[in-house]
C-alpha cells in the first residue's frame, strides 16, 4: 500500500496524497469562509452639518421667544406699576390732608427708616414685585379712607342724635305729633261752613265735639310711632298737654262757628 494520506489541524487544508504506484487521488480541502457584516455607507457631512444647523437655529429661536416674552412681561409690569403708583400717591396725599386737619402732627404721616427698608426689601425682586407691593398699599389705603368715613359718619350722627327729636323736651318733642292731627279737624270744619249748607254746618258743630278725641287718639298712637323710649326704657307721651292741644283749635273753632251761625 502506499502512504495514507495525513489530516491537518488547525485551518489549514486538509490533503489526502496517494502514491504514484498506489492509484489514489490527492484531495485538497478549502477552508470555510466567515462573512463579515456589513457597514453602513459613510454619512454625507453636508447633510449632517444642517442637521445640526436647524436644530441650533430652532433651540435659538425658542430662547428668543422666551426672552421677548420676558421683556413684554416685564414692560407691562412697569408701566402698570408706574400708573398704581400715581394712584397711590394722590390716595396718600388726600389722606396726609385730611389727617393734618384733624391734628395730627406732620411727623406722624412720614414713614420711618425700619419701614422704608422693609419695604425697599419687598420690591427689590423686579417689576412684578413692585406692582404687588403697590396693589398691597392701594388696598392698606382704601382701608384707611373707610376708617376716615367711618369716623366722619360717626361724628355727623352724634351731631344728629343730639339735634333730632329724640333729644328734645317731651311736650316739644309730641307737639311734632298731636300739633299737625290737631288742627286737621278745625280746617274740615272751615270747609263745611264755607258751602253754606245748614245741615254741613250743623255737622261741622258735631265734628268739633268729635274731632279732638279721635285727633288725640291719632297723635298717642302716632308719639309710638314715631320716637323711640328714653335710657329708663319708658316713653312719655304727655297725655294731658296732647288733650290741650287737640282740643283747644277744634273747641275755639266750634265756637267761632257757633258766634257766625248765631249772629248771621
Amino acid at each position: 500500500m502506499g502512504r495514507l494520506g495525513r489530516v491537518g489541524h488547525g485551518p489549514g487544508p486538509v490533503r489526502h496524497r496517494r502514491g504514484r504506484g498506489s492509484g489514489m487521488t490527492e484531495v485538497r480541502s478549502t477552508p470555510t469562509q466567515r462573512v463579515a457584516p456589513e457597514e453602513p455607507p459613510p454619512s454625507d457631512p453636508v447633510a449632517a452639518a444642517w442637521t445640526d444647523y436647524l436644530a441650533a437655529a430652532r433651540q435659538l429661536d425658542g430662547v428668543r421667544r422666551g426672552a421677548a416674552t420676558a421683556a413684554g412681561e416685564q414692560a407691562r409690569s412697569v408701566q402698570a406699576a408706574r400708573e398704581e403708583l400715581t394712584v397711590v400717591r394722590a390716595r396718600l396725599a388726600a389722606q396726609q390732608s385730611r389727617l393734618r386737619e384733624r391734628g395730627v402732627p406732620t411727623m406722624a404721616l412720614v414713614p420711618s427708616p425700619p419701614e422704608v427698608t422693609v419695604a425697599a426689601r419687598s420690591m427689590a425682586a423686579g417689576p412684578a414685585a413692585v406692582l404687588t407691593a403697590l396693589r398691597t398699599a392701594r388696598e392698606y389705603a382704601d382701608a384707611a379712607d373707610g376708617v376716615l368715613d367711618a369716623r366722619g359718619w360717626v361724628a355727623v350722627v352724634g351731631v344728629w342724635r343730639a339735634s333730632r327729636p329724640e333729644g328734645w323736651p317731651d311736650r316739644l318733642r309730641n307737639l311734632l305729633v298731636y300739633g299737625p292731627v290737631a288742627v286737621l279737624g278745625p280746617l274740615l270744619q272751615v270747609v263745611l261752613v264755607l258751602t253754606g249748607s245748614g245741615a254741613r254746618i250743623a255737622l261741622a258743630v258735631l265734628l268739633g265735639l268729635v274731632l279732638p278725641a279721635v285727633a288725640f287718639a291719632v297723635g298717642w298712637v302716632g308719639v309710638g310711632r314715631f320716637f323711640r323710649p328714653g335710657p329708663d326704657g319708658r316713653l312719655d307721651r304727655t297725655p294731658r298737654f296732647g288733650v290741650l292741644v287737640c282740643g283747644v283749635p277744634a273747641a275755639l273753632c266750634t265756637a267761632g262757628i257757633l258766634v257766625a251761625v248765631l249772629t248771621g
